[in-house]
């Protein structure tokens, strides 16, 4: 398979690059810096672009049979408002759009937790636990609202496009070990409890996006994919009794299991995150 993927020099792109390498798969890499450790394979290339610029996306999406967008401002702070929300909105559209011009029917486009609003929010607002992708949204900020707004195009685009399937994947913060994760998100405090005490590992991450170009899905299915464990040393049902005493707990929650569910990427993808074996 031959896969588009825009951001392929960040984190996540990274890991889907050695993976899809690995797998047989060819990659071409839109981004707007240079992959730090650039493949040597002919399988590998390389395209220097910004979101922004449509006629290169739909340069570099030529001949691709499927695309991963995982091209993004990653949080709110590191540039204007403005700016967080317009890139990240406009570079998911054009991502779509260059990828319905070229007839291209299989695409994962990285969202984020936030979409439903709360690392980034005055105080988060949550109906239940663990959240799952039926819980509603109550973002407030321009990333997270970005977030949201790139799944509802994603809605848009397969509404016209009745065969193109689009997977929007809700990742936590991205890194390479449970450890790296709970070195910050692990104080029982309430601007921890704002993030849930969750991560989600790169391979991890990297895998969910490759199974779901070949997952048996239809239209835009929304994926949680977090780690099944916290980062913190208490227990769960510990963390909601001081932080969250008035929130339903609608699963097992015993031990350090996640404040997110997902059993749907499970159910839909088959796909796994690995637990940790000391949480």
């Amino acid at each position: 398979m031959k896969i588009a993927l825009t951001g392929g020099s960040g984190g996540v792109g990274r890991a889907i690059t050695t993976q899809a390498l690995n797998a047989g798969h060819s990659i071409v890499n839109i981004d707007r810096v240079p992959h730090p450790e650039r493949s040597q394979s002919p399988a590998y290339r390389e395209i220097l672009a910004g979101m922004d610029d449509y006629d290169a996306l739909v340069g570099a999406f030529a001949g691709a049979d499927a695309v991963i967008h995982m091209a993004a401002i990653p949080s709110p702070g590191r540039h204007p408002d403005p700016v967080v929300h317009n890139n990240n909105v406009v570079g998911s559209y054009n991502a779509l759009r260059a990828a319905a011009e070229h007839g291209i029917r299989r695409v994962c486009q990285a969202s984020s937790v936030n979409a439903a609003g709360l690392s980034y929010s005055r105080a988060p607002r949550f109906d239940y636990f663990p959240l799952d992708e039926q819980h509603p949204t109550y973002n407030e900020d321009p990333y997270s609202l970005s977030k949201w707004i790139c799944e509802m195009q994603a809605d848009s685009f397969v509404r016209r496009y009745e065969d193109m399937v689009i997977a929007s994947m809700r990742f936590h913060w991205v890194v390479n070990d449970r450890s790296v994760a709970a070195g910050v998100f692990n104080a029982p405090d309430p601007a921890m409890a704002k993030h849930l005490w969750a991560y989600t590992r790169f391979d991890a991450a990297a895998r969910a996006c490759l199974l779901s170009l070949t997952a048996p899905i239809t239209g835009h299915e929304v994926f949680y994919i977090v780690a099944p464990e916290t980062t913190a040393s208490l227990p769960t049902l510990e963390l909601i009794r001081q932080f969250f005493p008035q929130v339903p707990v609608k699963a097992d929650l015993s031990g350090n299991r996640a404040f997110f569910s997902s059993a749907k990427a499970e159910k839909l993808l088959g796909w796994s995150h690995g637990t940790h074996p000391d949480p």
